[in-house]
């Protein structure tokens, strides 16, 4: 276990003025607090707050973030209070031991909606001062590291959860050390035969390479002193679960890899960068599309850095990336290495700070005020988490940085949310392109806009951002919500109607209480979704109303009409126009309806209304439940469309007679969608067709050409 003394001595190399008695405090408090605690290991508990705190002197921060990663488990573990260490450390150390405690109170190895919500908190605790985060990834980091001691069960959930979240948080940190070793720990724990057997090819490949990575650091120093770049050249050999990943993306084998290693060109200035870039390019032939300016355009986590890759020596390929040292310290140590974090910063190193490597960070956190739910929330971070990214451009050449994959809709989303719901096209690159064309680095996007426009659902499966679909999936809840709205107005003036009695919002809003709902938009939509009865409304309304309930089901007429009763011309029902309808409106599931059938519509809660012909069947299923019936008409003003309809034919079981049934169809310009055949007997067959017709005329016309058909023995239209 560290010594005290040991602790201080670390810090004290990166920072020579540090706050010794702060730290030998924070080592005491803590020691004393944690007494005999033992591990799973067996080890001292208190040995581990001291290993965190060695990981962060690693990242050489200052001394109020080592003191908190000392006394982080105090307050869960101890009889030590959150009160006790503010007075004794002061505010600042108590709001990190505070964050930090809030986050070790969640079990974050649970179930996936729980797991979700505890990574809401994780990065709510963050939200104030990332330093909680760093503590976190230490404190993470070494658990891994100390994996082995946990029962085989947890040992997988808490490397599969590693994997997911906090390996590629690091990343998005720009913390390239702690994101290397937590996904290798996790790796080897998740697949250890995979790991191994990497890890042997490796190791062969390190011993047979030594001579030649040896071989192209001397050439490339060489050439670079040549002319006049002073520059520290080292070669580095891929982690193993960066092999295994781009082994399973490129569907190849250890062998047939060819970029085990990498190397690092560190120079003093940007000029050297680009200037050694110009000597790597004139020396050796580049591989075209592999080279990427990370200078001019930084990751969003302040990555900044030349890439390229060239055949070296030996026909070897090889993998370059050129840097300042100040771009090497936050490429190594990502957000950790900004003056933010050490000592004595001003306010201006903050505002430059939160203005790029804390973006995305933030940007996240602000997706928790719009109302996702826990699950959907993690699955959309894990969405932008494991991407790597494009940069794109507005035409005001704003810079967009989004995950690879990502289309223009995307792209209009990451502009704002306002112009991702009224988006209807784009432009790439000066030329008019599909929505969702797959953007390249450097492409110029602008987004063709038309106002009341609202994203069609189905985008939410095509955007590749969790901005993009948590955005898509509140404003098709609300398209959803506006027109269960409609409905239930609709619905609620037709039943004040049919009782005689003043219908307005005033008197609806009077009536809440009663109705048990907090806005008369809420009444509206439960209405709509079938979630509340008409009459219960009129009742709340008007107390002293008790609804003649056969009265209320001859008002309907012909809506409610049974085969073979009676009917009245109706003239006051529901405008029913088809699935364009602004109404969530369904036809019957066997057989539909068409334009000049009677038609009733079934209220189905949480799905809308269902047009029945008035003659199918399966509206006996709803004769116990009057409520549910709803009154409407066929709306045929709107632009001419095809209607569902179902028909059945026996047809004779000979060669061509299936060609001559669609042939009558297409003749007529009926559109099938759907057929399906059964054996009736050797010699008749069923023939059950699915299509769309513009009116009752046009399906008549369809079954009677059939009919006429010598291959067609029987045909009958299908109302369920």
């Amino acid at each position: 276990m560290m010594r005290q003394y040991e602790l201080v001595e670390r810090v004290k190399r990166y920072n020579p003025s540090t706050d010794e008695a702060l730290l030998n405090r924070a080592y005491v408090y803590a020691m004393m607090a944690h007494g005999n605690q033992k591990r799973a290991s067996g080890d001292l508990f208190f040995g581990h707050p001291l290993e965190v705190a060695a990981i962060l002197t690693d990242l050489k921060l200052d001394d109020a973030t080592i003191a908190a990663a000392v006394l982080h488990d105090t307050v869960e573990d101890t009889q030590a209070t959150l009160e006790e260490i503010t007075k004794s450390f002061g505010p600042q150390i108590g709001a990190l031991v505070d964050g930090l405690t809030k986050i070790k109170r969640l079990d974050l190895v649970s179930r996936r909606a729980a797991q979700g919500e505890n990574f809401r908190k994780l990065l709510l605790a963050v939200a104030d001062d990332v330093r909680v985060l760093l503590v976190k990834l230490a404190d993470r980091l070494h658990n891994m590291r100390t994996l082995q001691f946990m029962p085989p069960d947890k040992r997988h959930r808490i490397a599969e959860e590693t994997l997911d979240i906090y390996a590629p948080l690091a990343g998005r940190m720009g913390i390239q050390e702690i994101r290397e070793e937590l996904e290798d720990l996790s790796f080897h724990t998740l697949d250890p035969e995979a790991y191994e057997a990497i890890s042997r090819h490796l190791n062969e490949v390190t011993a047979k390479s030594e001579k030649l990575v040896e071989e192209i650091e001397q050439t490339l120093t060489a050439k670079l002193k040549a002319q006049g770049i002073n520059a520290e050249v080292s070669g580095r050999q891929k982690r193993p679960y960066s092999i295994w990943r781009k082994m399973e993306r490129k569907s190849v084998s250890f062998e047939q890899l060819s970029d085990i290693f990498g190397f690092r060109v560190i120079v003093d200035t940007v000029d050297e960068c680009y200037r050694a870039l110009g000597v790597v390019h004139t020396s050796w032939p580049m591989i075209p599309g592999r080279y990427k300016d990370y200078i001019s355009t930084p990751k969003q986590n302040d990555y900044r850095s030349l890439h390229t890759t060239v055949i070296g020596p030996s026909r070897q390929r090889v993998e370059l990336q050129i840097r300042t040292v100040a771009m090497e310290e936050v490429a190594e140590y990502g957000i950790a290495a900004h003056a933010l974090y050490k000592e004595g910063v001003n306010d201006n190193s903050r505002l430059a700070v939160e203005s790029r490597a804390y973006q995305w960070l933030r940007r996240t956190i602000d997706l928790l005020a719009e109302g996702d739910n826990p699950e959907e929330f993690l699955e959309h971070t894990k969405l932008e988490l494991f991407h790597d990214q494009v940069f794109c451009f507005t035409p005001k050449a704003r810079l967009i940085a989004l995950p690879r994959g990502a289309t223009p809709i995307d792209f209009a989303y990451a502009v704002h949310t306002d112009v991702g719901n009224t988006a209807v096209g784009c432009k790439i690159n000066g030329r008019m392109s599909p929505l969702l064309t797959e953007l390249q680095n450097g492409d110029e996007v602008e987004i063709v806009r038309a106002e009341g426009q609202t994203p069609p659902a189905a985008w939410e499966s095509l955007v590749v951002t969790g901005k993009a679909r948590a955005s898509i999936r509140r404003a098709t809840r609300a398209a959803v919500r506006q027109q269960y709205t409609g409905l239930g107005t609709q619905i609620l003036e037709r039943a004040f109607e049919r009782a005689n009695r003043a219908y307005s919002h005033e008197k609806l809003k009077g009536a809440l209480p009663r109705l048990a709902r907090g806005s008369t938009e809420d009444v509206l939509a439960a209405v709509g979704r079938g979630e509340m009865f008409s009459g219960d409304v009129v009742r709340a309304v008007y107390p002293d109303y008790k609804e003649d309930r056969r009265a209320g089901l001859a008002d309907q007429s012909a809506a409610i009409e049974r085969p073979g009763g009676s009917s009245e011309t109706v003239t006051d029902g529901i405008p029913i126009r088809g699935l364009n309808d602004d109404l969530p409106v369904h036809f019957a599931p066997n057989g539909g309806a068409v334009p000049g059938d009677r038609i009733v519509g079934i209220l189905t809660p949480g799905e809308g209304v269902t047009i029945y012909p008035i003659q199918s069947a399966s509206l006996a299923d709803f004769d116990n439940e009057p409520d549910r019936w709803i009154d409407v008409r066929w709306d045929l003003e709107a632009e001419p469309q095809r209607y569902p309809a179902r028909i059945k034919l026996q047809s004779i079981n000979e060669p061509g007679s299936l060609a001559q049934i669609t042939q009558v169809i297409a003749d007529h310009e009926g559109n099938i969608d759907n057929v399906t055949m059964k054996r009736r007997t050797q010699d008749f067959t069923d023939v059950t067709i699915d299509l769309g017709v513009w009116d009752l005329k046009h399906l008549n016309a369809i079954i009677a050409e059939l009919r006429a058909k010598r291959t067609v023995s029987r045909v009958d239209r299908v109302t369920g």
